[in-house]
């Protein structure tokens, strides 16, 4: 479904154990709200980001807007495991890791179900008919609605779905401008320079044969090519945010709009995830969709070739 998420890692203060205050609260109605006049209703979160908090003060605002969950659908992560036994990070895709934190998830948002859970990071200690289990009971509670993943290749999602009894629905992925490898796998079949790439091989056409939604977080590579962060002059990074500059003004739109149009251009569908908490720049992202319905072949290849430095095999 070709569609833009909201991603709500940002909000709710730091990463820190500092209890969240008012002012993240106030922060978090503003880019929900800004979303909102977007046409975004589609909001992402993980158990983990901030430590809880960003769910904790998503579900503040949700109970001071009366009608609001009504409006919106909500999607979660477990999996990751931070700052326990030792460890800093470890993944849990355990029956009793999913049903906790997925419960606790749902008493920080302050609602009785998540329209989407995603699977954050593949286990590799992980059963699937474990994990089958835990989702089915989800399900049959009402605390989940339908399941994705995130972070997981095609073979992996394929092994999980052998022992399901619901459709994986969603593969959150790193994809922007800047981070390529998705793409590059698709040309560079039988040539040297896909040993440059890790990604895996088949992932965006086994999502695609399945109907499932690739979900592209880090979309808006993180304002590299919209002024966001230092340019050096003669690079890839400076002569992709001049030529976007330039794709401003032919299709009168910002630049944000013009990279999430790029990623939404592809047919295998991508829903661009957008993080930021800036109101102006979640609104700047309003005609993502016109600009992906307008956009030449040319130009699409223009900024692929410009951002990889190179021109393609």
């Amino acid at each position: 479904m070709q569609e833009l998420i909201y991603g709500c890692m940002g909000l709710g203060g730091s990463w820190s154990d500092e209890p969240h205050g008012s002012a993240h609260v106030d922060e978090a109605a503003a880019a929900i709200h800004a979303a909102l006049d977007v046409g975004i209703t589609l909001f992402d979160h993980a158990d983990i980001y901030r430590n809880g908090k960003s769910e904790a003060v998503f579900g503040e605002v949700l109970a001071a807007t009366p009608g609001l969950r009504d409006r919106i659908r909500l999607q979660t992560k477990c999996g990751i495991r931070l700052n326990e036994q030792g460890l800093q990070t470890h993944y849990d895709l355990s029956r009793e890791s999913i049903l906790e934190r997925v419960n606790g998830s749902l008493q920080r948002l302050g609602t009785d179900y998540v329209d989407i859970l995603l699977l954050h990071r593949p286990d590799p200690l992980a059963d699937p008919a474990e994990v089958a289990a835990a989702v089915g009971q989800l399900m049959a509670e009402g605390k989940v609605r339908q399941l994705g993943v995130s972070n997981m290749s095609g073979a992996q999602i394929e092994v999980l779905q052998d022992r399901l009894e619901t459709p994986v629905v969603a593969n959150q992925l790193e994809m922007s401008l800047l981070k390529r490898a998705w793409l590059e796998s698709q040309v560079l079949v039988n040539h040297p320079e896909h040993l440059e790439y890790s990604f895996p091989h088949g992932t965006v056409e086994y999502c695609t044969r399945h109907s499932i939604t690739l979900q592209a977080y880090g979309s808006l590579a993180r304002g590299m090519y919209t002024g966001a962060e230092p340019e050096t002059p003669g690079s890839a990074e400076s002569a992709t945010a001049e030529l976007v500059a330039q794709l401003t003004g032919e299709y009168g739109a910002t630049g944000e709009a013009i990279l999430l149009g790029w990623l939404m251009r592809h047919p295998a569908g991508i829903a661009p995830v957008i993080g930021t908490v800036n109101p102006g720049r979640i609104r700047a992202c309003a005609a993502a969709a016109k600009v992906a319905a307008a956009m030449s072949r040319a130009d699409w290849y223009r900024l692929w070739v410009t951002a990889r430095g190179s021109d393609i095999p």
